[in-house]
């Protein structure tokens, strides 16, 4: 980046934050002076540049907008339907993040104290590791840069790195971080904790991507990325003080998410939300707005959710036919605590709500941080925080990697998954039964993962009905799907509640019925709420059966192909075809 874009941003940096911060900080650098070369100069300067770093955390649309396989919406994705095209640019193929944490790097050699350097270098480089991660999981192999570049800097042009040099590069920054950032916990600042836990989760990717993909790159497999997982999650879990946040275990769940401000206990970082500031989110009226994404879980999502006391649900003989009160019956206390059931309130209400159907195209409704009616509304209203990292994702990670390696324990089960269960009231996993009798809903190719082999087959299906259940709604599924290299699995149907013929419902067993399907002429029924179906709703065998939210749209995915996303046309064109296109995807060029 040359010198002009470089003062255009401090400019932008200092009229922004300047705003918000000391009347001092505006009087910093005089304006005639305004050079990088001049500037990082004291701790003040490197944390107002560095702010702009944050944007690159996700938000409403990544975390609480989450819906692949296991969330229906309105409309079925570009990558379920398998509709994606090669975009002429952009699409997430965007370098000017990477721009701006590139030139702290360069110039915080001007900030003469050693400790505040390395420690705004350790920031750059968590955010530089992070950038990098996300890039690999989408596009794969991308070039590598850690300088910064002239407009006819001929690296500009440059091909692709290796997966594995991009990778390596991504733990050596984490591991910089993980030096020299501050240990003492901050709710909405990168600290040492979550660097450990984006290695965490960055080298559980990789590692098990590289397993379910069979790839060896450089002559580096799926373990060394697996073990460096385990490692960071134990340094986590032994050196921290976090832990899984506790209470009731009927609220517990739900708690922890429709908390104004994060629960530190638990969360390692989040995006901090409060309307004072102009800062809120549309939780709210996304799972409640008629015209909004009208979200729901998909059944087979619902069926995974086992029995309160730890057996499995899909092991009924009736399981596909019970009734939505008989369904949400004695199940894991996560299930009423993630979607509407019999029973539930708004927050600081008493009334007793039902699935709503205007607002829900399959009947399980998503309450995971929906806070009270005061929050409701067609515009932002939400000001809960909205979780990045979180401890019990750590512990997923740790399992998941042991289990991957052969290495797995009922000790280290029991101090994982064990205790996201124990604290809603759930049983122990016990190792040697899940192996020795897997799940056969979780092994089948049209409702779970034909891809797991081996003798820790079954804890390994165990442990990934934990982290989509534990995690639902926190912008995970779509990348799992990718490292376990299931996305064929999508292409299985998407149902919502089971309806026997039409007529009216019940919902909740509280002797009044609650909606009324129908054809033709609308027929006398004291329920509030009516659907014509076919029109207003669609029926998987026509006039029964389930609510079928995609109705005559299939999802299509590509094996050869789908799990990168393409590189843009304009990109590949820039630098005459060094960059080349990811496999499958035909762009027409000849290079």
């Amino acid at each position: 980046m040359n010198k002009y874009k470089i003062l255009t941003r401090l400019s932008l940096i200092l009229i922004t934050l300047g705003l918000i911060s000391c009347n001092d900080y505006l009087n910093v650098i005089p304006k005639d002076k305004m050079i990088p070369e001049n500037y990082f100069r004291n701790e003040n300067e490197l944390q107002m540049f560095s702010n702009t770093f944050y944007t690159q955390l996700p938000g409403e649309s990544a975390i609480i907008r989450e819906g692949v396989d296991h969330i229906a919406k309105s409309e079925m994705s570009d990558e379920l339907r398998g509709s994606r095209i090669i975009p002429g640019s952009g699409s997430g193929w965007s370098w000017g993040q990477l721009r701006d944490i590139n030139t702290l790097l360069e110039y915080s050699i001007n900030c003469s104290d050693r400790e505040v350097r390395n420690r705004y270098d350790a920031l750059a480089k968590f955010f530089r590791a992070y950038f990098y991660f996300e890039k690999v999981k989408r596009f794969g192999d991308v070039p590598w840069y850690d300088k910064q570049l002239t407009s006819n800097d001929p690296d500009l042009k440059k091909p692709q790195d290796s997966r594995e040099y991009i990778m390596s590069k991504v733990i050596e920054d984490l591991d910089f971080a993980i030096q020299y950032l501050p240990s003492k916990k901050d709710l909405y600042r990168i600290t040492k904790w979550t660097a450990l836990a984006l290695k965490s989760r960055a080298c559980l990717f990789e590692g098990t991507y590289r397993k379910y993909h069979g790839l060896t790159i450089d002559e580096v497999g799926y373990e060394f990325y697996l073990n460096e997982s385990i490692k960071a999650s134990e340094a986590f879990m032994g050196q921290s003080q976090y832990k899984l946040y506790l209470g009731d275990p009927k609220t517990v769940y739900m708690d922890l998410f429709a908390s104004l401000d994060a629960i530190e206990d638990e969360i390692i970082l989040a995006r901090n939300y409060n309307k004072a500031y102009g800062q809120s989110h549309n939780a709210n009226f996304y799972t409640l707005g008629v015209t909004y994404g009208r979200p729901g879980l998909n059944k087979r999502m619902v069926n995974s959710y086992l029995m309160s006391d730890g057996s499995r649900f899909t092991d009924k003989d009736n399981y596909k036919t019970l009734s939505f009160l008989e369904e949400t019956k004695n199940r894991d206390p996560r299930l009423s605590q993630t979607i509407r059931t019999p029973g539930y309130t708004r927050i600081g209400e008493s009334t007793k709500l039902v699935p709503d159907l205007l607002t829900c195209v399959t009947g399980y409704q998503p309450i995971k941080f929906v806070m009270g009616t005061k929050y409701d509304g067609p515009n932002s209203m939400s000001e809960n925080d909205l979780p990045i990292f979180r401890t019990a994702e750590v512990y997923l990670n740790l399992a998941e990697a042991h289990a991957e390696m052969g290495t797995l324990t009922q000790n280290i089960l029991d101090n994982t998954i064990g205790k996201i269960r124990a604290r809603v009231g759930m049983p122990l996993l016990d190792l040697t039964e899940s192996n020795n009798n897997p799940d056969p809903f979780l092994m089948d190719p049209t409702t779970g993962y034909p891809k797991v082999q081996g003798d820790n087959k079954g804890v390994i299906l165990e442990i990934r009905r934990e982290r989509n259940i534990e995690l639902i709604m926190e912008g995970f599924r779509y990348y799992d799907m990718m490292r376990w290299k299931e996305g064929k699995t999508f292409e299985s149907d998407y149902h919502g509640l089971y309806i026997p013929e039409l007529g009216s419902y019940d919902l909740d067993g509280d002797g009044n019925d609650d909606v009324c399907f129908y054809k033709g002429s609308k027929p006398t029924s004291t329920a509030p709420l009516f659907r014509k179906v076919d029109e207003e709703v669609f029926l998987s065998n026509g006039e029964s059966g389930y609510i079928s939210p995609y109705k005559n749209i299939k999802a299509k995915w590509n094996e050869d192909r789908d799990y990168l996303y393409p590189i843009p046309l304009d990109e590949r064109m820039l630098t005459g075809g060094a960059l080349k296109q990811n496999p499958g995807w035909d762009d027409g060029l000849n290079f």
